[in-house]
C-alpha cells in the first residue's frame, strides 16, 4: 500500500541523497583523472 503523504517526505530526502552521492563519484573520479596526468610516464 503507497502512503502518498509519507512518499512526499521521504522523496526530497531520497533526492538529496541520490545527488550527493552522485557528487562524491564525480569528485572521486576526477581526482583519479588527475592523478592520472600528474603521475603519467613519459
Amino acid at each position: 500500500m503507497l502512503h502518498l503523504s509519507s512518499w512526499m517526505t521521504t522523496l526530497p530526502m531520497m533526492l538529496i541523497g541520490m545527488v550527493g552521492i552522485i557528487l562524491v563519484i564525480g569528485v572521486i573520479v576526477l581526482a583519479v583523472m588527475l592523478l592520472n596526468q600528474v603521475t603519467r610516464r613519459k
